[in-house]
């Protein structure tokens, strides 16, 4: 018999204002051309699944699965983010940082 198990990663953020307690320090690019990953903020955090860039911002860190500090400089950053305004849009560019969200 064979079990399957899958994991599922939830991608609720908390965005702190101390870069020494965030988990990622990530800026902002002005073109999704630049960005290592393309983030749509989600509503619910129920529609926040999958490690695609589907994030649910909380009001606390104890909720979130990763905190994050935004840097001035692209330079100072772990991660490129571009926002969207679609849902299906949510995407890596750049699929060898994505396990900074595991």
């Amino acid at each position: 018999m064979m079990l399957a198990v899958s994991f599922s990663f939830a991608q609720k953020i908390y965005a702190t204002d101390s870069r020494y307690d965030a988990n990622i320090k990530v800026f902002v690019v002005d073109s999704r051309y630049d960005a290592d990953l393309i983030v749509y903020k989600c509503d619910s955090r129920y529609d926040a699944t999958g490690n695609i860039g589907l994030w649910y911002f909380v009001d606390s860190r104890y909720d979130a699965d990763k905190t994050i500090f935004f840097v001035d400089s692209r330079y100072d950053a772990d991660l490129l983010i571009y926002f969207v305004e679609s849902r299906y849009d949510a995407a890596w560019r750049t699929t060898s940082k994505q396990h900074l969200l595991y």
